[in-house]
């Protein structure tokens, strides 16, 4: 999660030694490679996992700062949004039962996380999104009251001087604008770690981006937001548009988004790599130093590059490079950061376990792979992962291949070579990539939850059906069986309560609505064709400003001489109007109060739905 105590670096007064600070750890990185200092012998592995806390009607809660309050400091840390928290767990060497070992002690700080909640009606879902999360969770007191993210939220908003704009197309398409980076709370990841050595540094990070598109292709789980069906994987554009510090003509160096998969092969050394991540990315925060990493080093201390640190905490490459200290000694790891959290535990532990697997099983035909392999092929293999899941084709060795084929065929009896180089237990080998294998020939983590979304869809609003969905996830992941496994919802996982409904819940959010200049002609006719009697209308801004019902057009089906006459001279402006979180129960008495059949609901004056007698 980063250094906590920071500062905004732009207009700060110590940003000199900040600055200072940065480059003395460039020059402490470059002496501990050249002195051999790296831990290089030993291959450890880690996780670190995130969470969404639901309350009693499957929506975000709001408490994640309280239950950490109980929670061991040492494991648990909270995250952006207050309905997410994370464990951090140490790491292990990678040999003998270490996955099936890691996996219970997941389990088991679950568990503790699991019984706090009890106490505060809190559940525990994991989900790369929870389906429920609605616009009103992405508001300002949604935030953790920690500095650090009210600092970076600062700094990106200032960098950008606009709000933050969110386009992604799928199946449907979500196009909103928000002024916070509250939107990356929206997204929780199960993020593994692998301990490298630091002089096969490009190779190994060139192979880790060449299996990045093909690892992701098996385990996407995130294909809802905001009730829009986008990508399998919409965390993949969710994350790179919500801490995006481009404005939508690119600023100063910034050509890229510190979210993202990057753009050519890495070349040169670890200090290379960081070096890179300075020029392309400026810095954005800072924090206090108690000495520089020079003088640390000729003091026989190993540094822990405070500075680097925390720049490198706000580039977040997919494939993200680490440095670390273990018992003392300086260590290079790997961070997948493009897994997401859920469907099980076993999912999880099984994905990681696959890619471990593959980044130590390359086959000596793929060595050098940046000349073998043209990394326009192997990026968009990365986002073609994301927005297709399993349905994704790849170019892999110069040939194009399905998803399927090439994991079962290729990847996996790679990932089995690579986990037997490490002496990993057979069992455990077989025990999680049995999962890969069956989740292959059935169903993965977004794919069921887009069936089962539709299936629901068949019988309810979207709003419950997306509480259903989430309360079926729930259930399912208190089985412990992988996704392959999964039953589609029945639709009785939760009955929705009556009381306390919000007239959001009921809206009708595809309308047909016309502009106040067009013609009587015009909108007579897409009434009549679509068989409805209220058009919403709005001006060149797309603010709502009439209505137009069947009762005041009909009187002019047998007049077309008035058909040409523009319908803000017809329309309705006294509007009575509501907002979305208005009672259900209130919105129904003002509509049987003032005799109206439509309430169109608003949020800052533009038009988000409407209900109908009809609807209610």
């Amino acid at each position: 999660m980063g250094e906590l105590n920071v500062e905004k670096l732009f207009g700060n007064p110590n940003k000199g030694l900040y600055l200072n600070q940065l480059l003395a750890d460039i020059k402490a990185l470059e002496l501990m490679l050249e002195n051999d200092m790296f831990e290089k012998d030993i291959s450890r592995v880690g996780i670190e996992q995130e969470f969404c806390l639901v309350n009693e009607e499957w929506e975000p809660a709001q408490n994640a700062d309280k239950l950490l309050e109980e929670l061991d400091r040492k494991y648990f840390t909270s995250e952006l949004a207050l309905y997410n928290l994370e464990i951090n767990m140490e790491p292990v060497e990678l040999k003998d039962e270490c996955f099936s070992e890691l996996h219970d002690k997941l389990n088991g700080l679950l568990d503790q996380a699991k019984a706090v909640a009890e106490k505060y009606d809190t559940k525990l879902v994991l989900t790369g999104i929870l389906p429920t999360i609605r616009s009103k969770h992405l508001k300002m007191e949604y935030m953790t009251p920690v500095k650090r993210y009210q600092v970076l939220n600062e700094a990106i908003t200032e960098i950008r001087k606009n709000d933050i704009e969110l386009h992604i197309k799928g199946v449907d398409e979500l196009n909103l604008k928000h002024d916070s980076i509250l939107y990356e709370g929206c997204n929780t990841s199960f993020q593994a770690h692998l301990q490298i050595d630091p002089n096969d540094f490009a190779e190994t990070y060139n192979w880790a981006q060449a299996i990045a598109g093909p690892v992701l292709s098996i385990c996407t789980n995130s294909p809802l937001l905001i009730g829009r069906e986008l990508w399998e994987e919409t965390r993949i554009a969710l994350f790179a548009q919500s801490v995006d510090t481009r404005a939508s003509t690119f600023i100063l160096n910034e050509r890229e988004s510190r979210v993202g998969f990057g753009n050519e092969w890495a070349q040169g050394s670890v200090v290379d790599f960081f070096k890179d991540s300075i020029i392309r990315f400026r810095s954005l925060l800072t924090t206090d130093f108690d000495t520089d990493s020079i003088t640390e080093l000729e003091q026989g201390t190993i540094p822990k590059l405070k500075a680097l640190n925390v720049h490198n905490g706000t580039v977040y490459k997919w494939n993200r490079l680490c440095y670390g200290t273990t018992d003392g000694k300086p260590h290079i790891r790997l961070e997948n950061r493009y897994l997401p959290s859920g469907p099980t535990t076993i999912d999880e532990i099984a994905n990681m376990m696959f890619w471990v697997g593959l980044m130590k099983g390359k086959p000596k035909e793929f060595d050098n792979i940046h000349t073998k392999m043209d990394f326009k092929d192997i990026k968009s293999n990365f986002f073609n992962a994301a927005r297709y899941g399993m349905a994704a084709q790849f170019y892999w060795d110069n040939k194009l291949i399905s998803s399927h084929d090439l994991i079962l065929d290729h990847l996996l009896p790679m990932a089995y070579r690579g986990l037997y180089s490490m002496n990993v237990a057979p069992k455990d080998a077989e025990n999680y990539l049995r999962v890969i294998k069956h989740r292959v020939e059935s169903i993965n983590g977004s794919r069921w939850m887009v069936e089962g979304f539709r299936k629901l869809r068949n019988d309810f609003k979207v709003s419950d059906s997306l509480k259903i969905l989430t309360a079926t996830i729930y259930e399912r992941q208190q089985k412990g069986y992988p996704i392959d496994a999964w039953e589609l919802p029945r639709g009785d996982e939760f009955i929705v309560p009556k009381e306390n409904r919000k007239i959001g819940e009921r809206m009708n959010l595809k309308m047909i609505t016309a502009q106040e200049n067009d013609s009587l002609e015009l909108v007579l006719s897409m009434m009549k064709w679509k068989n409805i009697h209220h058009v919403p209308i709005l001006n060149n801004h797309m603010d709502l400003v009439g209505l137009l019902t069947w009762t005041d057009v009909v009187k002019y089906l047998d007049r077309p001489e008035d058909h040409g006459e523009t319908i803000e001279n017809i329309m309705q402006r006294d509007l009575i109007i509501v907002d979305p979180a208005t009672p259900l129960e209130e919105a129904k008495s003002i509509m049987e109060k003032n005799k109206i059949n439509c309430l169109p609901i608003v949020r800052d004056e533009k038009l988000i739905g409407i209900v109908t007698s009809k609807d209610l």
